[in-house]
């Protein structure tokens, strides 16, 4: 089997409430989490775990909204390509000081999902 080309491998829950997300989720489905000191909470799926995943907060008049991550190699490139095939950026590539480089998209209907790189990848 060949192995998949940008795949689905990080999922993010917008909240403008994470203890209120965790009260959700974490009872719902076993998950641990783990806050750092910017407000961003890595969900914690186990060792193992086949995607990983965040509840981010949601700024600058966003929405709640669950969202899936592909990761690619070019986070500027994924960008530009969707724009050529219709959609939009909703936030510009942005890479953080661990390396981690990400944007948020729109498709053609409007739906948002994320694309990433992570550090060192």
């Amino acid at each position: 089997m060949a192995a998949t080309v940008n795949p689905v491998t990080w999922f993010e829950v917008h909240t403008p409430d994470a203890a209120r997300a965790e009260g959700f989720y974490g009872p719902l489905f076993g998950w641990k989490f783990e806050p750092d000191e910017s407000g961003y909470v890595v969900i914690n799926l186990g060792e193992n775990a086949a995607i990983g995943g965040g509840i981010a907060p949601v700024r600058d008049g966003g929405r709640p909204m669950a969202v899936f991550d592909v990761q690619v190699d070019d986070v500027p490139a994924a960008c530009t390509r969707a724009e050529e095939l219709g959609g939009s950026v909703l936030v510009p590539p942005q890479t953080v000081d661990n390396g981690l480089a990400f944007a948020y998209l729109a498709d053609v209907d409007g739906n948002a999902f994320g694309v990433w790189k992570p550090p060192g990848a």
